[in-house]
């Protein structure tokens, strides 16, 4: 639906200095698509390399009409707030950006398609959250392959995994090896223009869900799943269905530097971070039933901690205390995670 040459506009109202615009954010660090701007009216005059710290620069707009004049033509709704659920007051935004031909891409659970049936020529409405059609329940058939499998897992919600697992990705990649990324949300969906959203799949069919798109991958020597949610997290229901779906061979667990608490719910306290390994792994393997995959790394979100010099003792610190090497995949780079998931 998205064209590689379509310029975006991302939507980031009070989100570019605050909580919740990981889905803008990993556009910006990682879509092939030209970005015209963002828009926040909150930030607008800067430009977001310098306001938020990413890779490209575009500038920070206050207004659609703004955008328009810069030559955008499909609006990214870049925020991800609480519940997925797009606020009331955005909808305004959005009835002005399609009424003035822009196409919208909507990783959010309410469906905007429904709203605006009446679209000009070559205009869309990519609503991502929507179960693909003929699903299956899951079937165990991952265990049957040969290759790596490297799932992504989280002590949180919005910590990284991600962004880890494209950075992984793209240095695996640049080696020269055969691998492939199955996304699994919205913002995965959208920069790579595949895979499912799995907090949109009813949950009889998440394990064949996730099961359908690794085997699609089962040529490749090594395949990195997207993680979502966390096990500590009591609102989080996705880490079941990818541990059935894709049996991983190995793990790789994304945590923030120095977090304690799940971040929506400070009353819920962090695990031990080798306990949470352990937690993992043994669910995976259940009893033995299943592979029992190893941890071979930790990529440490870091990007809250201004000094390097910081960050990397933050990094130093949890490989003493794990015995697994850790950086962080984007201020570090992933190599030593992309070495130890190809020689474990």
């Amino acid at each position: 639906m998205l064209r590689r040459d379509q310029k975006l506009a991302i939507y980031m109202e009070d989100a570019v200095l605050a909580y919740g615009g990981k889905m803008g954010f990993g556009v910006l660090r990682y879509s092939p698509n030209p970005i015209v701007c963002v828009i926040d009216s909150k930030t607008a005059g800067r430009d977001i390399k310098e306001a938020a710290g990413m890779p490209r620069s575009c500038p920070i707009v206050a207004s659609v009409d703004d955008a328009l004049a810069l030559g955008a033509e499909v609006l990214v709704l870049g925020i991800a707030p609480p519940g997925g659920l797009i606020p009331q007051v955005w909808y305004p935004v959005i009835d002005l950006a399609v009424r003035s031909g822009l196409s919208v891409i909507n990783g959010l659970h309410d469906l905007l398609g429904p709203r605006y049936q009446n679209l000009k020529p070559g205009q869309w409405v990519w609503d991502i959250r929507i179960e693909p059609a003929g699903l299956k329940p899951g079937t165990g058939a991952a265990a049957s392959l040969t290759n790596r499998r490297a799932l992504l897992i989280g002590t949180d919600m919005a910590i990284g995994k991600m962004t880890a697992g494209l950075e992984i990705y793209r240095v695996a990649l640049e080696r020269g090896v055969k691998a492939e990324f199955v996304a699994t949300g919205q913002i995965g969906i959208t920069i790579t223009g595949s895979g499912v959203p799995l907090d949109a799949i009813r949950v009889d069919f998440s394990t064949g869900a996730i099961e359908r798109e690794v085997m699609a991958a089962k040529d490749a020597d090594l395949i990195i799943i997207e993680g979502q949610g966390s096990l500590g997290h009591p609102g989080s229901t996705a880490n079941m269905p990818l541990l059935r779906g894709s049996m991983p061979t190995q793990l790789i667990l994304c945590h923030r530097a120095g977090q304690t608490a799940i971040t929506t719910l400070p009353h819920v306290p962090l695990a031990p971070l080798g306990d949470f390994i352990r937690l993992y792994e043994d669910l995976a393997s259940a009893c033995g039933i299943f592979i029992r995959p190893t941890t071979v790394g930790v990529a440490l979100n870091t990007a809250h901690i201004a000094c390097d010099e910081e960050a990397l003792q933050a990094c130093i610190d949890i490989e003493k205390e794990l015995g697994l090497p850790t950086v962080d995949p984007v201020r570090h780079g992933p190599g030593r995670l992309v070495d130890a998931l190809l020689t474990a």
